[in-house]
């Protein structure tokens, strides 16, 4: 609820209009309070946050109680301290009237004063006055009062570096003395001198270890890098990596990549597998396992297991070097066998003749001759290496060709065959320019280059009107007829009406008993028919007019 505290308890009905204007505004259908700035207050902060205390309600909505109060105070940066010990200007020559009574600076009181008691002040002496000191107005917020190397001065901490290098040199050229002192030629005795040199150290500046004649000393018991080793009792315990070096799950942030492990702190495979392993920083965990002797230890570990389950006793971390050797001679012993199997097959079937190869000099061509070649590419000292030729017969021209076979190339058909004649046919007679001409004028742009020219005009023969046979009903579609055809087949169908034959009869599919025998009917025998017949269906067929006109 972004409201404040009200004045006096609510009634029933103002608390039901209350939630209901708070869940409006949280429903986003009411417009949001406004504090005294006229900011809005967002309706989802709860109650006890913008809620105002007694003490501070002014009986208007607002979140200023939970912001920071501006004090009006000016406060100086963290940086900003005290200028100790400066003077403000000269001192005076008598003393003045409320000054301290026993410096007689103007800037504190006797109570304060820091110099040294006098017997009889500067009030009475008029001696020896001091000056003024100055008086700084550092307002120091809650930070610069708490700052514990507020005002400190890092060039005085080079007192301490001088002095402790003044300590180390003088205890250095002691100690050479002692040792040009000696005469004995004893090591013993020198190392003796220089060890008691060393034990004689300063506990406030503590002991010179860091030096470089201590680095052999402590180098057997130091910690090697990334784990903490006991010298005594040769236990190794994991500890963290490098803090120098980047971490295997920060070489590639892609979660598609290389798989880690946080609890084993493992990443088997590579974080960047399109960088070589050669070349990358990291090349994942199993890299480290199979390169070096980490193979061989496996191999060893492998035979040691292989050995235990035969019945053997060879264990590797119990006996190492028995391990080897056992493994050294299991080795020995199996090319031993591979050779003795090898030449017992040999002799049984034969073909040692077959195993005998050439030198890998010889076969890869790789020779002691010296060839110096130039920049075109010509042989200048040395002879030149013989070209390596093909099993297939090369250069050979069949059938008075002048190219070999796939010497050309159609793009149109993507068919080879000869430069010389271009005919893509293998093993063909070769035909020369004119077979290229004939290749030429056959191709589908001369046929239509050829197709596209006007051809001159000719008497088109009487053309020949055949009968149809199609499955295409007679007198359907665009007929043509013969006029000399149509003539006879009307004179036909005029001389058949007249010899007394019906027409309904043959409509009912009834034939003339005087008929010499059938045929096809053809266009001019139907358009005849048509033109003779009587429309009987016709209502002016038989209308005759017998007005004048």
């Amino acid at each position: 609820m972004a409201s404040s505290s009200t004045v006096g308890k609510l009634s029933r009905e103002e608390f039901r209009r209350q939630k209901d204007l708070d869940a409006a505004r949280k429903a986003g259908t009411a417009p949001a309070a406004l504090d005294e700035d006229g900011k809005p207050i967002n309706p989802h902060i709860p109650q006890y946050i913008s809620q105002v205390p007694w003490y501070l309600d002014t009986g208007a909505p607002t979140l200023k109680h939970q912001r920071r109060q501006d004090d009006g105070q000016e406060t100086t940066s963290i940086d900003t301290w005290y200028n100790r010990g400066a003077k403000a200007g000269p001192a005076a020559k008598k003393y003045r009237k409320g000054a301290c009574e026993n410096c007689g600076a103007m800037t504190h009181k006797k109570q304060d004063c820091l110099e040294r008691p006098r017997k009889k002040g500067a009030k009475f002496t008029n001696k020896d006055i001091q000056a003024d000191e100055v008086i700084e107005d550092v307002a120091m917020g809650y930070a610069a009062k708490r700052d514990r190397w507020n005002g400190y001065d890092v060039a005085d901490h080079a007192q301490v570096y001088e002095e402790y290098a003044a300590i180390e040199a003088a205890r250095q050229k002691k100690r050479e003395e002692e040792i040009d002192n000696q005469t004995t030629t004893d090591l013993a005795a020198v190392r003796k001198v220089a060890k008691a040199g060393k034990k004689d150290n300063d506990p406030d500046f503590g002991s010179s270890d860091e030096e470089d004649d201590d680095e052999d000393k402590y180098a057997d018991a130091a910690d090697a890098v990334g784990q903490k080793l006991d010298a005594k009792t040769r236990i190794t315990v994991r500890n963290l990596r490098i803090r120098e070096d980047t971490a295997k799950y920060l070489v590639n942030l892609d979660p598609s990549s290389a798989y880690y492990d946080p609890k084993t702190r493992s990443m088997r495979d590579a974080p960047n597998q399109n960088i070589p392993a050669e070349e990358a920083k990291f090349a994942g965990d199993n890299f480290l396992r199979f390169s070096g002797d980490a193979p061989d230890v496996q191999q060893l570990q492998l035979f040691a297991w292989q050995a235990a389950a035969r019945g053997n006793d060879v264990h590797l971390n119990a006996n190492p070097t028995q391990g080897e050797l056992l493994h050294t001679e299991f080795k020995k012993r199996k090319e031993e066998l591979k050779d003795s199997s090898k030449v017992s097959i040999l002799a049984k079937y034969g073909g040692e003749e077959y195993l005998e190869t050439a030198p890998a000099e010889l076969r890869h061509g790789q020779t002691e001759n010296y060839v110096e070649y130039s920049r075109t590419g010509q042989v200048i000292k040395g002879r030149e290496r013989v070209k390596v030729r093909s099993k297939y017969p090369e250069d050979v021209m069949v059938n008075n060709h002048t190219a070999v076979w796939g010497s050309w190339y159609d793009a149109g058909t993507g068919t080879w065959g000869y430069a010389c004649c271009h005919s893509i046919i293998h093993v063909s007679y070769c035909s020369g320019k004119a077979g290229i001409d004939a290749a030429q004028a056959s191709t589908a742009q001369a046929l239509l280059a050829s197709t596209s020219e006007p051809e001159p005009e000719e008497e088109e023969p009487p053309k020949k009107v055949e009968q149809n046979y199609s499955k295409q009903r007679v007198g359907e579609g665009q007929v043509e007829l013969d006029k000399a055809r149509l003539e006879d087949a009307l004179r036909q169908e005029r001389k058949r009406k007249k010899g007394g034959y019906d027409g309904e009869d043959e409509r009912s599919g009834k034939k003339s008993k005087s008929g010499g025998g059938s045929h096809d009917v053809t266009e001019e025998e139907l358009e005849a028919y048509r033109m003779t017949r009587r429309m009987t269906d016709d209502p002016m067929a038989n209308y005759v007019d017998d007005d004048d006109v």
